[in-house]
Parts: structure tokens; sequence; C-alpha cells
């Protein structure tokens, strides 16, 4: 368990980074996370909970590609 715990310590930081540095959607940072980590997606999808920056994106990335049913947004 305490090896999860070292490769989890920097999710966020690793995926944001998958993002802007690889040009990678999220979701897709996500999963090659898991991937190279070897670390099943079930578990990351707690530590997306866990991070609202995260799952904003991933609701947002997740919306635009029809897998969720768009929220009500206000004009910007």
């Amino acid at each position: 368990m305490e090896m999860i715990e070292k490769k989890t310590d920097n999710f966020a930081n690793d995926i944001e980074f998958l993002i802007s540095e690889r040009k990678m959607d999220c979701i897709d940072a996500v999963i090659h996370w898991c991937e190279s980590n070897e670390v099943e997606v079930d578990y990351a999808a707690l530590l997306v909970k866990s991070n609202a920056v995260l799952l904003s994106k991933i609701q947002a990335e997740a919306e635009s590609l029809n897998i969720l049913k768009r929220t009500a947004q206000l004009p910007v």
C-alpha cells in the first residue's frame, strides 16, 4: 500500500504536466498515468473525486464529448 501512496502523492501534478506539456486531454492523461504507474483506473477515479480542479476538467471534457449530459451553465 505504501508504494501506491508514493505514486499517488503527486497525482494532480502529474496529470497537469501531461495535459500541459504533452498536450493530452484530461481523460487520456489519467488513463496514461494509470498505465504508466500500474494503477487501476477505479483507484484513479477516487483521486480525481478528491481534487475539485481535475474533477471539473474531466466533467467539462466528458460533456464536450457527449459522454455526460450537459449541465446548465451561465453565459460568459
